[in-house]
């Protein structure tokens, strides 16, 4: 089953992060990330928290309320700055997980790939250019998406929602294809994405939970990574084998070209 599977994927990922050669690139670009979100949020936050108040009382079915009610311009004022605090979070994770697609994860990768997926053949249907590209236009979507949904954010409970939501998307695209990058041809690397993107979508928003634990948030987006690359790689293994390809043999490219 999907979650059957998906527990696995977290279970192996678990396992490869206590890997001293893995650990470093887990921990490195949640903690640059935060490094920068912190630096902005620490010279921004006073005139962005007036803009949006300001932004917030443009509203005419908001405006009446401000100007008649003291307390209402209080409540709307913490709402505004608890969206704001709430932002942050993806906003950093978006960053270590631009930093883990292009960087951390292809480095990873290799190392699992050796240990635990040795029987796989590397097709290389993907490239570390096509990641980068992959990458820089899921991060671009992901802000568009953000940024389009912030009035919602104003509503108790909606950020968190969003959040995950496209936090979940955003790891499916990103890690997707970087999982795949080096084992599958181009047909698979296709196939795969669009066939178990449901399953991907669910193991990206289970995976886009955890940036908001505590402590643990800051190796969120490289775990996410790990995660993907053992979820994907059994993906392809499994499709090899029920295709009747043998995962390392000779003809498996010719063969894989008649298929479907």
């Amino acid at each position: 089953s999907a979650m059957k599977d998906i527990l696995v994927a977290f279970g192996r990922a678990s396992r490869s992060l206590m890997r001293r050669d893995i650990f470093w690139h887990l921990l490195w670009p949640g903690l640059l990330a935060v490094v920068i979100w912190a630096v902005v949020a620490f010279m921004l936050w006073t005139p962005v928290t007036e803009g949006l108040y300001a932004w917030v009382s443009g509203w005419t079915f908001i405006s009446g309320w401000l100007t008649a009610s003291e307390t209402t311009a209080a409540i709307v004022l913490v709402l505004i700055q608890i969206a704001i605090a709430l932002l942050i979070v993806p906003l950093v994770y978006v960053t270590a997980a631009m930093l883990v697609a292009t960087v951390a994860l292809p480095l990873m990768l290799e190392k699992v790939a050796r240990a635990d997926y040795a029987d796989v053949e590397q097709r290389r249907g993907g490239s570390n250019l096509g990641s980068a590209w992959n990458s820089i236009l899921a991060g671009v979507l992901f802000l568009i998406a953000l940024v389009v949904s912030l009035p919602f954010w104003l509503i108790p409970g909606a950020g968190l929602l969003i959040s995950v939501a496209l936090t979940g998307w955003l790891n499916q695209r990103a890690f997707g294809y970087d999982a795949l990058m080096f084992h599958a041809d181009k047909a698979e690397l296709q196939r795969l994405r669009d066939d178990w993107r449901p399953q991907m979508l669910l193991l990206g928003g289970g995976t886009a939970l955890l940036a908001y634990v505590p402590v643990i948030n800051l190796v969120a987006p490289a775990y996410a990574g790990l995660a993907f690359v053992h979820y994907m790689l059994e993906t392809l293994r499994r499709h090899r084998l029920k295709y009747g390809v043998t995962v390392l043999d000779a003809d498996a490219g010719a063969a894989q070209r008649k298929l479907p």
